[in-house]
């Protein structure tokens, strides 16, 4: 049993979730500000972000990222902002128009894959290209691993330099058409990284129904561990999820479960080696 304190990603948003799908999902700037201090007051210490436009659709607008970085930054001093590059909200480099921003993290899917009604293309020059943009605004990549060729390629990049070690892997799990919720695979992902990519920290996200699971299968092998309205709007079958908040401490009572002690903001910022805030 580790006692390694356990980092909580909330991942507030997404690009899929509607008001229809739950109607606390945050969609608005000042919705996602106030259903992430809340998540951070329960015990989140990173914020996954998107940002959709005013008809609630995805976008990849550097302007509603800023707005949003700025009131977290406000709101949940501390906090790890980290901004989504990910293939729903945009196309090509439009993808890391917001980079320049100069979060703490952004997410970087280094492959491609199947999603449930399309393939999610991250070609290899936007790949280097997103990568590259990271290191140049000082900015740590979460390694979004769908699939195991991605931590392949992951501990590549990281030989070859064009990503700065340690990782930081999340794998996600329960995608319909990529990888399923399955803990021998699961065993066999965190074997996998921390033989090609030594020293590296990892987490995870489980999809719908999944996220439970995944959550208990981190918390109990040592990992980190995400949740939120992203990945799955409900408590249980019966019972939509009330808030991230509620999502997030449902992690957190899991963590106690396993002794493992939820991760204050400055423990992540170590962990992950990201600079304390200067305010």
């Amino acid at each position: 049993m580790s006692n390694t304190p356990c980092i909580i990603c909330v991942a507030i948003t997404g690009s899929l979730p509607t008001k229809e799908n739950n109607p606390a999902v945050p969609i608005s700037i000042a919705e996602q500000i106030e259903s992430t201090q809340e998540a951070f007051e329960a015990g989140a210490s990173i914020a996954h972000c998107h940002v959709r436009d005013d008809d609630g659709k995805p976008t990849s607008d550097p302007e509603r990222f800023a707005r949003l970085k700025e009131g977290i930054e406000k709101h949940c001093p501390g906090m790890i902002v980290q901004l989504s590059t990910g293939g729903r909200s945009g196309a090509g480099k439009a993808r890391g128009g917001m980079l320049p921003l100069r979060p703490d993290m952004a997410s970087l899917t280094v492959g491609s894959n199947n999603f449930p009604t399309r393939v999610y293309e991250n070609p290899p020059d936007l790949v280097d290209w997103l990568a590259g943009e990271m290191i140049t605004y000082g900015i740590k990549p979460e390694i979004e691993a769908f699939d195991l060729s991605h931590i392949v390629q992951a501990a590549a990049m990281l030989k070859d330099g064009r990503l700065k070690g340690p990782l930081y892997v999340q794998f996600v799990m329960g995608v319909k058409n990529a990888m399923p919720a399955d803990e021998r695979i699961f065993d066999f992902y965190i074997e996998t990284l921390n033989r090609l990519a030594p020293g590296s920290q990892w987490c995870a996200a489980g999809i719908g129904q999944a996220q439970i699971t995944i959550n208990e299968w981190c918390i109990a092998k040592g990992g980190h561990t995400r949740t939120g309205m992203e990945d799955n709007v409900r408590l249980d079958r019966e019972t939509l999820a009330p808030s991230n908040a509620a999502l997030v401490k449902r992690a957190v009572d899991l963590c106690a479960r396993y002794n493992r002690p939820v991760a204050t903001w400055q423990q992540a910022r170590q962990v992950l080696g990201l600079k304390q805030p200067a305010h």
